[in-house]
């Protein structure tokens, strides 16, 4: 009788195994894939799609769960070839981290959706036709970055008002850092300082740029906006500190972690903006029924303790316009 049981059993096993494995290859073939298109690495732009994932799954989108996140690291000319073969694999949708491979997207395909996440006027890149009206597969965000140049330069200028010589953090291998760097020169001219170069392109370069900016007279500095000083953000705020080199920075997230001061945005609040996106996509708006969003707003934070340890005091109009005061 156990013997029959078992059987019996085993039978009854067999039988509901093929529905459910059934079920489960059709559960799998309806989960989305997002193909995700960055320059560089995961060591140097893991922070962003970190920040990415996280703001989808605040959305309920869990990777590895009910969506799949194929991730993309190429050099710029390589994109052409990626999102061609990406395109092939017919995703859900496409993130272009940068113009280059929003460009790269959409010259693929006129279907699949692209959300963009850009660092410059995707207007005049031919991304889209207008920010309210994107007209066609292609939509998301962008920052301008490049229009807070002369603003940290105001800013930095007016709490160490003594500094005549600015150093001027950059990543050389950066896409746009020729580019940005011309308007520093620019914005120096107009706050009549001198703006000496730092490059770090790797973590050992670090140490060494912060005491040649020192040994050059720089008064303070201004980090530029890349994603790779973000995996060393905590570094940089410590040297800066340690060679008592008050500093401003792109993202709040520097002053949170003892810098001088910040004006822009989160880095992580914007790519929940991205994910957003992604979600009304997958939930079936189309790209061009989405207008592209530019910041509005930026944040001035000032990190009190820092000032007090770098003997600096705010001048009372940086007060009166702080956004947020870290004490």
């Amino acid at each position: 009788m156990p013997t029959r049981r078992r059987a019996l059993l085993s039978l009854a096993a067999g039988a509901l195994a093929v529905p459910c494995a059934s079920f489960a290859q059709q559960l799998s073939s309806k989960v989305p894939r997002i193909a995700y298109l960055s320059q560089g690495s995961v060591a140097d732009r893991g922070v962003f799609l970190d920040a990415f994932r996280d703001g989808l799954r605040e959305l309920g989108w869990i990777d590895g769960r009910n969506i799949v996140i194929e991730v993309h690291w190429a050099a710029p000319h390589e994109f052409p070839e990626v999102a061609a073969s990406v395109v092939r694999n017919n995703p859900a949708a496409i993130v272009g981290t940068c113009i280059p491979s929003t460009r790269a997207a959409k010259n693929a395909t006129r279907t699949v959706p692209v959300v963009m996440s850009v660092n410059g006027d995707p207007v005049e890149a031919g991304l889209v036709a207008s920010l309210a009206r994107p007209g066609a597969n292609v939509t998301g965000t962008s920052t301008l970055f490049e229009a807070l140049i002369p603003k940290w330069l105001e800013i930095i200028t007016t709490i160490v008002p003594g500094a005549r010589t600015l150093g001027v953090m950059a990543n050389p291998d950066a896409a746009a850092d020729e580019y940005w760097w011309a308007q520093v020169q620019q914005a120096a001219e107009r706050f009549h300082v001198t703006a000496i170069r730092a490059e770090a392109r790797q973590s050992k370069d670090m140490e060494r740029e912060f005491a040649n900016m020192k040994e050059q007279r720089a008064g303070a500095f201004v980090l530029m906006v890349d994603a790779y000083f973000l995996n060393e953000l905590q570094r940089i705020v410590t040297l800066a500190n340690k060679f008592r080199l008050p500093g401003i920075y792109g993202f709040r997230e520097y002053a949170e972690a003892g810098g001088l001061v910040s004006y822009g945005l989160s880095y992580r609040d914007y790519f929940k903006d991205v994910a957003r996106y992604m979600d009304k996509v997958l939930r079936g708006t189309k790209p061009a029924e989405l207008p592209v969003e530019q910041p509005t707003k930026f944040e001035l934070v000032v990190n009190l303790s820092t000032a007090k340890a770098l003997e600096l005091m705010f001048p009372q109009p940086v007060l009166a316009r702080a956004d947020r005061v870290i004490r």
